[in-house]
């Protein structure tokens, strides 16, 4: 009957969850930024959920995940840059974790920690969408060689003139993904500059 074979389902999905095996869709969120540290580790094995760093984080960027990391990642931590960025001068969560999930980083260390790459939306951003002068994601970048460039342009204004224009560009070798420039976009809604995880960067 129909009853029986929606209940069916239902114990498979359930099953597959149990059993570590979830869809190859939801592996991996481009978005699911892991706090620093993580990589260096079997950070799914060590992570017992337990939120010491997320209430740890100065900028409320760290959050329980839901569904984002699949059933098995549910309320381990990602950041959220738009909500806040991974605070440059802070290497808390690293020392509040009690099982090694996320590694004790010096702030040296932690401040050279790549977790994220952040990505340009031409088609959103201020200056490359509308020609509208925005420099705030390189005034934003804490890297101290900048990890945004502003490149200067000639540009059409609103009235048929030329203006010149600062457009920003990310250097992928100097960018950590700390994602202050995302948290920092002017723009409403989401970001014209977002953090994506390095593995979904690098595609």
């Amino acid at each position: 009957s129909r009853r029986a074979l929606l209940a069916a389902g239902g114990g498979a999905v359930t099953a597959a969850a149990l059993s570590g095996v979830e869809p190859a869709a939801r592996h991996r969120d481009p978005y699911l930024l892991r706090p620093p540290g993580a990589g260096l580790v079997d950070f799914d094995a060590l992570c017992v959920r337990c939120g010491a760093c997320v209430r740890v984080c100065p900028s409320q960027g760290l959050q329980p995940s839901l569904f984002e990391a699949g059933v098995q990642g549910f309320l381990t931590p990602r950041l959220v840059p738009r909500l806040g960025a991974c605070s440059f001068p802070c290497a808390a969560c690293g020392q509040v974790c009690p099982t090694g999930a996320l590694p004790r980083l010096t702030l040296a260390e932690k401040q050279a920690m790549p977790i994220g790459l952040a990505r340009i939306d031409r088609d959103r951003c201020l200056p490359w969408a509308y020609n509208t002068s925005c420099i705030v994601c390189e005034e934003a970048c804490p890297i101290a060689d900048k990890a945004i460039a502003l490149d200067e342009v000639e540009a059409a204004d609103a009235y048929g003139g030329t203006i010149l224009l600062q457009r920003p560009r990310v250097f992928q070798e100097r960018c950590i993904g700390c994602g202050i420039c995302e948290n920092k976009c002017p723009l409403g809604g989401e970001a014209a500059i977002r953090v994506f995880a390095l593995a979904a960067s690098l595609v």
